[in-house]
């Protein structure tokens, strides 16, 4: 598909924050397609964090728009920002560590049955076909999620983004503190996610990882995107050139 035929799923358009003096957002502009990867990437205080949490709705910009399907909003909040279908993977993973794979999927949206008990048969049923059809290698849906390896607990912290209308996964430095392997089941699963037709917005300072995934790159630099690269057109090198300011888009 060319990507003139694609449709966005978001575009942010002329984005601000500031923190009292500190502008931590200069007039961001970014576009993410559905069924598309997109890598930002940027120094520490680049803004990457800033701008994630202002689509997931955590904070509240102080100017700009985001276009969401189509539909602009001044800002957004947290049940909003899920209810459109955005959805967050930080580093954390916001897991419960003593509960099982079922029961951290339906974390905050448990089905009941007679109006006050949590229906535990339907969760664990609807959980396993999920992660079925997802094709994630968890083999033990009643194993609690402290006994999961880096990259299973991954697995089911978007398994939950997924279940509850996730159409665009933003990933937090997913890979972070993992080993090989399980780096290597992350990627798999982000990948996957991508070609399943899911929008997804990796945050990553890893140039392999990045490149490994992405179909573009945007490059934050001191709250605004600099830069918007295709992966194919660009190396690493002229990628960290882009991110010290030392280099400008090769020709």
């Amino acid at each position: 598909m060319e990507e003139e035929k694609k449709q966005p799923f978001l575009q942010v358009k002329n984005v601000t924050k500031r923190f009292g003096s500190v502008e931590a957002l200069r007039g961001v502009d970014l576009t993410v397609y559905t069924g598309e990867i997109l890598a930002i990437v940027g120094d520490n205080g680049a803004g990457k964090t800033t701008l994630i949490k202002t689509l997931s709705g955590v904070l509240r910009p102080d100017s700009g728009e985001i276009m969401i399907e189509g539909k602009i909003y001044k800002e957004l909040n947290p049940r909003l920002a899920l209810d459109l279908g955005i959805s967050t993977v930080y580093q954390d993973l916001s897991l419960v560590n003593c509960r099982d794979i079922a029961t951290n999927i339906f974390l905050g949206r448990e089905p009941v049955r007679h109006k006050f008990f949590v229906d535990k048969r339907r969760m664990v049923v609807e959980a396993q076909e999920f992660l079925q059809q997802l094709d994630m290698d968890i083999p033990e849906i009643h194993a609690e999620v402290g006994q999961l390896s880096g990259g299973q607990r991954q697995g089911v912290a978007v398994a939950r983004a997924i279940r509850f209308g996730g159409k665009l996964l933003i990933f937090d430095e997913p890979t972070a503190a993992m080993g090989v392997q399980e780096s290597a089941a992350v990627l798999s699963l982000i990948r996957q996610l991508g070609q399943k037709g899911y929008a997804v917005i990796l945050i990553s300072h890893n140039m392999y990882e990045v490149f490994e995934l992405a179909q573009h790159i945007s490059v934050m630099r001191q709250g605004k995107v600099v830069s918007t690269v295709s992966t194919s057109d660009v190396t690493p090198s002229d990628v960290v050139a882009l991110i010290t300011g030392a280099g400008e888009i090769p020709n």
